[in-house]
This record gives C-alpha cells, sequence and structure tokens, in this order.
C-alpha cells in the first residue's frame, strides 16, 4: 500500500501509533454503557476478508491474493454495516460475533467507494435473528465523549476505547483519494482492524471508525464518518441500486478583501462566494458562469467564507448538496454583473473526477495486438506503472483544470511493449498517451479496437501525443506474430473491454 497521511483502518493497512487520549479541558460527560444483556455486542462482528488486488501491470493475469480484517456491525435483518475499504475487491468475505468462533459467509450488498460505506449480509441469516441491531443516534457535539468498538490489529475479542470530539469538520476520505464528505475527528486510540466498527455515544451509533493519521504525521487522531453520511448511503440504497454522490462541479474562492467585495457590487454584507471554473460537463454548467457569486443554496446564504448554515450549524456550502441525490434539484441564487438571478439545478454525478480517484471492484481493461498494451488512463494505471512519462503525467494532472475530459473522455496509454520482432524498436515509447491510430482519434479504449478492425492499409500506424515519430507495424506480419506472443506470453483473452 503507498503511504498516504490519510490511512483507512482495515488490518491490512500501515498501523496507527496507538497512544492514550489527551486531557480534555473540561471533563466530559459520563457516556453511559451499552446494555451487554441486549446483546448489542454480539451485533458487532469481525469481518476476515480474502481479497485479489488486480494487476495493472499484466492486467491479462488475476492478480494478486491478499487479506486482512475490519470489523461491521447490525442494523436489520441480516444488514450489517461496514467500510467499503473492508470489503473492496473481496473474494470471500466470513464474519463471527464475539461470542461465537464460527465463521458464516458473507456477501456484499451494496458498496459506495465515495463514501466508504458498505453493506454486507450473511448467506444464511439465521444464525443472527436473535441478535439486537444498533440504532443510530445524532451528531456529538464537540468535547462530548465517545466509545470506539471492534476487532483492531486482528484480534478475536472486542475492543473498546474512549475519546472525545475534537473536531467536526468537511475532510478528504483516503479510501478513493478525491472524496471529500462530512467527518467527525476523535482522540479515542483507534486502530488498523477498527474500520467499520461502530464509534458510539449514549448507547447509540454516531459514526463508523474509517481512518486516521499515520503516527509520523500525528498523534491520536482517527475519523468517523457521521450520521449524516451514513443515513444518505442507506437512504440511496432503498431502490436497490447507488447512485453515487451529486456536485456541483464548480470551485469557489472566498470573498473576505473589503476591495474584491466592492468591485464585485457586494453590499458588504458578509454574504457571497465568487465562482472560480465551471466544469462544462457538471450541474452549474448552463447556469454559473467564472466570476458569478454565490449568494445562497436552496435558501440558506452562502457566507463570503463558504460557510452555510445548515441544521443550526456552520458548515460547508456541499454539506447542502451532499444531502441531495441524483436527479433532485437546487436552487441557487447568484449575481453577474452587478445583477441578481436564480436557476433551479438539477443534480447529477460527475464522473470525470472519478478518473483521478482509486477505483476497486473491477477488473483492469486493456487490449494487446502485436505486444503492444493499451490501457485506459487512470489512478490505478498512473500507480502501478509509476509513470514518468511528461505528458502522461500532464494530461493525468490537468485532466480536469485544462478540461481535457472534453476531447478525450478516457484517455489511453500504450503501457507496456512485449518484445517480439514484429514490434523492434518500439519498447522506448511505452508509457506514452495514443493519439491516433490508423487515422481514428482516440477517445476511449473502445476506438482502440475499432481503428485496429480497419485492414484497408498494408500497415498500422499509431501517432503518439507529443511524439514525432509514428510506430509501424506490416500488416501482414502482425496476425502471426499476435498469435506467437499470445502464446509466449502466456496470454488467454487479447482484450477485456468491460461488462456490457
Amino acid at each position: 500500500m503507498n503511504f498516504r497521511p490519510l490511512l483507512p483502518l482495515a488490518a491490512s493497512a500501515l498501523l496507527l501509533t496507538a497512544a492514550s487520549a489527551q486531557p480534555a479541558a473540561a471533563p466530559p460527560p459520563a457516556t453511559q454503557p451499552i446494555d451487554v444483556a441486549s446483546g448489542a455486542w454480539e451485533g458487532i462482528v469481525n469481518i476476515d476478508v480474502s481479497v485479489l488486488f488486480p494487476d495493472y501491470r499484466e492486467p491479462w493475469n488475476a492478480g494478486q491474493p491478499s487479506g486482512g480484517s475490519g470489523t461491521g456491525f447490525l442494523i436489520g435483518k441480516n444488514r450489517f454495516l461496514t467500510n467499503a475499504h473492508v470489503v473492496s475487491n473481496a473474494t470471500r468475505i466470513l464474519i463471527r460475533t464475539t461470542n461465537d468462533p464460527e465463521p458464516h459467509p458473507a456477501k456484499i450488498v451494496h458498496i459506495a467507494h465515495d463514501c466508504d460505506l458498505a453493506l454486507i449480509e450473511a448467506e444464511d441469516g439465521s444464525h443472527f435473528e436473535r441478535l439486537k441491531p444498533l440504532d443510530f443516534g445524532g451528531t456529538p457535539q464537540l468535547n462530548t465523549e465517545v466509545i470506539a468498538i471492534g476487532y483492531p490489529i486482528g484480534g478475536d475479542r472486542i475492543s473498546v476505547t474512549r475519546g472525545v470530539v475534537s473536531r467536526i469538520d468537511f475532510r478528504p476520505y483516503s479510501h478513493t483519494s478525491v472524496d471529500s464528505h462530512l467527518a467527525i475527528q476523535v482522540d479515542a486510540a483507534i486502530n488498523p482492524g477498527n474500520s467499520g466498527g461502530p464509534v458510539m455515544q449514549e448507547g447509540k451509533v454516531v459514526g463508523v471508525a474509517f481512518q486516521g493519521f499515520s503516527g509520523r504525521v500525528a498523534q491520536n487522531v482517527g475519523y468517523m464518518i457521521p450520521v449524516p453520511v451514513i443515513k444518505r448511503f442507506l437512504k440511496d440504497i432503498e431502490d436497490g441500486r447507488y447512485d453515487h454522490y451529486v456536485d456541483l462541479a464548480a470551485s469557489d474562492f472566498p470573498i473576505e478583501n473589503p476591495a474584491q467585495a466592492k468591485a464585485l457590487g457586494l453590499n458588504g454584507g458578509g454574504v457571497g462566494v465568487m465562482v472560480g471554473d465551471v466544469e462544462p460537463q457538471g450541474s452549474v454548467a448552463d447556469v454559473l458562469k467564472i466570476g458569478d457569486v454565490i449568494l445562497s443554496i436552496d435558501d440558506n446564504p452562502v457566507y463570503n467564507n463558504g460557510l452555510v448554515r445548515y441544521e443550526g450549524e456552520l458548515v460547508d456550502m456541499n454539506e447542502i448538496v451532499e444531502r441531495k441525490f441524483a436527479g433532485d434539484k437546487i436552487k441557487l441564487a447568484y449575481q453577474r454583473d452587478g445583477k441578481k438571478a436564480e436557476a433551479t439545478v438539477t443534480l447529477k454525478r460527475f464522473d470525470p473526477y472519478v478518473r483521478l480517484g482509486a477505483q476497486y471492484n473491477q477488473r483492469p481493461r486493456y487490449i494487446v495486438h502485436a505486444g503492444l498494451v493499451f490501457q485506459p488512463l487512470d489512478r490505478n494505471l498512473m500507480d502501478a506503472h509509476q509513470m514518468r512519462d511528461s505528458t502522461v503525467n500532464y494530461v493525468f494532472d490537468n485532466f480536469l483544470t485544462d478540461k481535457l475530459y472534453v476531447e478525450r473522455p478516457e484517455p489511453v496509454v500504450l503501457t507496456t511493449v512485449l518484445p517480439d520482432e514484429v514490434n523492434t524498436w518500439l519498447t522506448p515509447y511505452a508509457h506514452s498517451i495514443v493519439d491516433e491510430i490508423n487515422g481514428v482519434k482516440i477517445k476511449t479504449l473502445k476506438d482502440v479496437q475499432t481503428a485496429l478492425e480497419k485492414k484497408d492499409k498494408p500497415f498500422i500506424e499509431i501517432l503518439l501525443l507529443e511524439k514525432n515519430r509514428p510506430l509501424v507495424l506490416k500488416r501482414e506480419l502482425v496476425e502471426a506474430a499476435h498469435k506467437r506472443i499470445m502464446q509466449t506470453y502466456n496470454i488467454q483473452e487479447d482484450a477485456y473491454l468491460g461488462d456490457e
């Protein structure tokens, strides 16, 4: 696993440095213990997972097997909530309670990588019918005590640690590395294996433990997913599928400089943030422009630092959008050139940014042709191949900022050249963005297949982005060479473009 300052807390992750909680300025109110007689302890389960990490360097291979463990808890009849990162890429899931050593096979019902939550169920739910589901509470207040319950470091018995709520904030979620949601910071000892376990207050669940800082970065800092995020996930899957988070797909800047506020024609009331960028395929693409000032969202005034008062708390304005679902509408009040206007926007998921985050539970897509391996560019590919080509890095780093996804929604990389006499001298051109093949502009991996199927010319000509020399293969040699290469490198399938 590559090091990140924020780490998911599955037992296979890097260990956090455990330390006792620091004393608060004032003693927190006592937290009532869980009623053991109610069976709540047994509703908190240990999850053992066998996983298969996809092989993005040789995508025709099955991948690398591994394993890990985490925690989950019962929230309904044979329904256990846990983190997505606990069960991602799982080939086998086993759950067991603290009083029953027998492992019970389970399966994923729904998984949401963007908010790091998953719902699993036992294949035979009869073993858990007598257990009592845990109830949800609300959002805990600052400087109040919570307890984190789970099976840290792969232990067989439940562990309970206490700590204090130290911050409630909009934070990055490390599972995908691109999503940010509401998160609650606690100083309870939360260790690998606690992932997916309940964080409780007054006998009710107020969060799900999910990530923390490495001891090299910060001490006694763990995070839990709060109830609003959990309930949104559970609401989203009520129709039998998960539709993902929606996004305005616009960036903003605070307007805290008085001269800037005056220049924009604002009245000095401390309301309004300036639109810094608008994605052409986002929810507000046809409404907002760069330089507009957002005044309110759903009649909630947006303060000049980007916060809104929502449900009695000052939160990031995106928190209002966070509570919405795909297809929901939201009302925006904004100002342009000194004139106020209103618009109703239908919210949708912004797909291009997903490519920049880590992805799971999917087989790598690829095409092998005459030893040339073509793969779509995404974070998994960048990490696996340790891409250093300047053009590839530019396209990945500026995929959103320069709107490269508009022209090339799925950049394709020539990742590998499997050496053979048919592709002699082409190896140095691996790790290059493919621009054209046989005159076909390559915007997606499907375009590669379409271009290679064209057989109207005696040569296959491949143009690489920012490379001056075209790669040329003699078509009459390719067919025999392709079969030879497939056999030499033990490749059973020369292409996988994804499930229909």
